[in-house]
């Protein structure tokens, strides 16, 4: 199975970006998708930004995933 994580742009370095969730930034690439702007939020999935997604989408799914992990 496959996992995307909505995370929010920081930085963007040509075709490399930072991204944050949850207070841990990470370098991705930025090759797969056009028109990124800092504030996006994107999907990230295996180091690469493979989509962007709405705000509320993504805040929602943040906090699906925060609910999954205190249930473990």
């Amino acid at each position: 199975m496959c996992l995307a994580v909505p995370m929010k742009l920081l930085k963007v370095e040509g075709e490399n970006g930072n991204v944050e969730l949850g207070g841990i930034v990470k370098e991705i690439s930025l090759v797969l998708i056009d028109d990124v702007k800092i504030g996006d939020y994107l999907l990230v999935h295996a180091g690469y930004a493979i989509q962007k997604i709405d705000e509320e989408e993504a805040l929602e799914t943040i906090s699906i995933l925060k609910e999954i992990g205190k249930n473990k």
